[in-house]
């Protein structure tokens, strides 16, 4: 690899709206977003690597660290390959990953991140309520149980909030999901104005 692919990335509880913010963003060429969970979800299920993905997310479990970088590495190259993603014009808007201090020392090789988007919401119920809603729309079986649904939860709060700590806090942006998706984008795009 020539560079590292200049990366911004955004953390926030599952059913913050992460990927409704991440593709409203992608719709500037200069943005290009990757979603670890869309990247899993399109792993063909027969294959040893999307059996065992599976067997993971059905538990609510984080998949393996070195796994998840390896099945992200492999994808961006695809990536690349087809012309999809240019890392010398693009930045890298990030959903998903790094999910741990591990991954993120693994990603060391590939990524130089510039900036960080913190969702925060103080509702978990609301959270869980607005996860199950969208589960049923789009047939994530994976987020219709509750018991996953707090294990993911309680996954996030401890492992991804100590990996914030990780990177320079003026990089690091905090935006309230409290509000209407609308005003959150909105929030976001005035401080993001000058790479989009």
């Amino acid at each position: 690899m020539n560079s590292l692919y200049k990366s911004v990335l955004i953390f926030g509880p599952p059913g913050s709206g992460k990927g409704t913010i991440s593709k409203f963003l992608s719709l500037s060429d200069s943005i290009y977003h990757v979603s670890t969970g869309d990247i899993f979800r399109s792993l063909n299920p027969a294959s040893e690597k999307g059996k065992m993905v599976k067997s993971y997310l059905d538990k609510g479990l984080l998949i393996p660290d070195e796994v998840t970088v390896d099945i992200w590495s492999d994808f961006m190259e695809s990536r690349i390959k087809e012309g999809s993603y240019g890392p010398s014009k693009q930045y890298l808007l990030l959903d998903g990953i790094p999910r741990t201090l591990k991954q993120a020392c693994l990603l060391e090789k590939f990524i130089k991140v510039e900036y960080i988007i913190v969702l925060s919401i103080e509702n978990y119920s609301k959270l869980i309520d607005r996860i199950q809603k969208r589960a049923k729309i789009e047939g994530r079986k994976d987020d219709l149980d509750v018991k996953v649904l707090g294990k993911r939860m309680d996954i996030y709060l401890e492992e991804t909030m100590n990996l914030l700590k990780h990177y320079p806090k003026n990089i690091t942006f905090e935006f309230n999901a409290d509000q209407k998706k609308l005003e959150v984008i909105r929030d976001i795009l005035v401080k993001f104005a000058s790479i989009l």
